[in-house]
């Protein structure tokens, strides 16, 4: 879709900081992160809801594999997965690691958005793709 903006991230068009690709699926940090390291996992083709991908469960497969990554990288157990779907049209999952005293309390607060640097998000980015390896 023209006017998606995950679409011109995947068409390179905007660009971005890549965790993981494959031919069907993108991830990606968020550039307005709830905590560092806080991902996107989207399908490359454009479907409105994540419930819409008609390979689903190897999305998930994916969501799984960068929870785990990410659990590595920033040596955490909590690494929280959602769904929402309102923000961008485009089918996505998102995936933020939890911090003691990260500012959220019990659950995660989505107006708590956190100033990360690009030093930084470059930085969270090669951590969980090594993490992946």
């Amino acid at each position: 879709m023209e006017d998606c903006i995950f679409c011109k991230i995947i068409s390179g068009k905007i660009p971005c900081y890549k965790v993981y690709e494959d031919k069907d699926f993108l991830a990606f940090l968020d550039i307005r992160p709830l905590n560092p390291g806080h991902t996107l996992i989207i399908p490359k083709k454009h479907y409105r809801w994540i419930w819409d991908v008609p390979n689903i469960s190897e999305c998930y497969k994916i969501v799984s594999k960068i929870a785990n990554a990410m659990k590595n990288a920033f040596n955490t157990d909590y690494v929280v997965s959602m769904v929402f779907g309102e923000e961008v049209p485009h089918a996505h999952v998102w995936l933020v690691p939890r911090f003691k005293d990260d500012g959220h309390g019990g659950a995660i607060r989505l107006e708590n958005i956190k100033t990360v640097s690009k030093e930084e998000m470059e930085k969270s980015a090669e951590k969980i793709r090594q993490a992946l390896k």
